[in-house]
């Protein structure tokens, strides 16, 4: 797999970051695990979780998905060859803060030791919380990576002006600097990160690490009309891409793949891949046969003109 630098962290990449969102919720552990072996097997060995997943499902508390990922790598030894990333940030501390001083660092506490492991390679800041001063929280982090505890910080749904705020307020105080943004981003939502936040990000030296690369699961073609919303628990969150933007989308990403013998969303990922201000997308399976699909994507290389095509049929008018 070939690597890409993620920023200035001195962290490297494969094509694709697997999303651990999964493990312990739609993957039991078992499962998990077979998941885990195909990743590190196959050269894909960077996982993102976070500190809340899956805490939104029926009995769960939160830890979950770390909880697993820690099993994993006590029983495979493989703890050297992975590179883990979470976050921290969308669950209430005990001072009733997000992103304290306080609910840093005891939220980084509990996910060592549910990682079973003494280093967090990637920690970042899940989403922007204006109750707490950027000048506490990148103070903790700071604190983290005095202890040994976290190699590199980054942000996740973060706007452009804070974090272009966040990053004045490393350099102006010395303190370590977000290297790393994690946003929503895909072919079929494009405008939210190319507008403000990609230009940003090139300027400043940020890895970029984007989530929904498959737009739940629309960018894949497995939901043309209604009764294919109907058959799935995600249906109706990808109701709306069904339009003519989305129509178009998924013309291109069927001619595309056609050519390659691929599957849309394999084409989808490889278009990601490619472009240059993304080091990896982040995409997720629940099966071994599901995996196997975005260990192809990340060796499908599109032509230029292929490129275009896509850039073309996912130009948002409005945008």
């Amino acid at each position: 797999m070939n690597h890409k630098q993620l920023g200035t962290s001195g962290l490297s990449l494969p094509p694709i970051m697997f999303g651990g969102n999964v493990f312990g919720w739609t993957a039991d552990e078992a499962t998990s695990f077979a998941l885990l072996d195909r990743l590190r097997n196959a050269g894909l060995t960077a996982i993102d979780t976070a500190d809340m997943y899956s805490v939104w499902a029926p009995g769960h508390k939160g830890g979950e998905s770390e909880t697993v990922i820690g099993n994993w790598l006590a029983r495979s030894g493989a703890r050297s060859e992975m590179l883990i990333a979470t976050k921290v940030g969308m669950m209430t501390g005990a001072d009733g803060r997000k992103l304290s001083k306080p609910t840093i660092l005891a939220a980084a506490d509990a996910s060592l030791q549910r990682l079973k492991t003494d280093v967090i390679d990637l920690y970042q800041a899940h989403a922007d919380e204006t109750d707490t001063p950027l000048q506490e929280t990148l103070e903790a982090f700071a604190l983290l990576i005095e202890q040994g505890k976290v190699r590199a910080i980054g942000a996740s749904n973060y706007t452009a002006p804070r974090l272009r705020e966040a990053l004045a307020t490393s350099d102006r105080l010395g303190l370590p600097r977000y290297c790393a943004l994690q946003p929503h981003y895909n072919l079929v939502e494009r405008a939210g990160y190319e507008a403000e936040l990609e230009p940003l990000c090139v300027a400043e030296h940020l890895g970029v690490i984007n989530y929904f690369a498959l737009a739940a699961g629309f960018l894949t073609g497995k939901y043309r009309n209604e009764a294919d919303f109907a058959a799935s628990p995600r249906g109706a969150g990808v109701r709306k891409y069904l339009n003519p933007h989305g129509r178009r989308i998924l013309a291109a990403l069927d001619d595309i793949a056609a050519h390659h013998r691929a599957t849309p969303g394999q084409v989808a990922i490889a278009w990601l891949i490619a472009r240059p201000s993304i080091t990896a997308p982040i995409a997720s399976a629940t099966s071994t046969a599901q995996l196997d699909d975005l260990i192809k994507a990340a060796s499908l290389t599109l032509s230029a003109a292929e490129i275009e095509t896509l850039d073309h049929a996912s130009a948002d008018a409005t945008f």
